[in-house]
């Protein structure tokens, strides 16, 4: 594996994010529902309708031990939505909202996820390619 292997700065940078992520989630542990303002984009027409109560989508990322997963789930008549880190954290519940809002908010985090994720994917190769130019250029003189 060589020196500067871009795989281990990303996990690297992921893993200080997610310590950074536990933190605050230790310091709000009491309040496990959270209720904020969602004004996720609207989402597409599509046929046949999207059934809610289970609705997920999953996160990007090199290993399921930190990725994350948005779950929409009915109770009593509202649509929550629990968000979890791997396969054993405890979620991170929004809600109450209705059906649409619910979807949109799943649809709207896991785009935003897989958009940081391909920003950081792309900033840890550029900053790699940048720091070989940089150590061939100086082994070279």
């Amino acid at each position: 594996m060589a020196q500067s292997d871009p795989t281990d700065h990303a996990l690297a940078a992921i893993a200080s994010i997610l310590d950074s992520v536990e933190t605050s989630r230790e310091s709000h542990k009491p309040a496990v529902t959270e209720q904020r303002p969602v004004a996720p984009p609207p989402l597409p027409v599509t046929h046949p309708p999207i059934e809610a109560h289970g609705y997920s989508r999953i996160g990007p990322g090199p290993m399921a031990a930190i990725r994350f997963k948005w779950t929409v789930r009915l109770d009593n008549g509202d649509y929550y939505v629990d968000e979890t880190i791997g396969e054993s954290s405890s979620p991170l519940v929004t809600g109450p909202l209705d059906r649409d809002a619910a979807i949109q908010l799943v649809d709207y985090r896991e785009s935003e996820a897989r958009r940081r994720f391909e920003q950081l994917k792309s900033e840890m190769t550029g900053r790699s390619a940048d720091a070989n130019s940089l150590s061939k250029a100086t082994s070279a003189a």
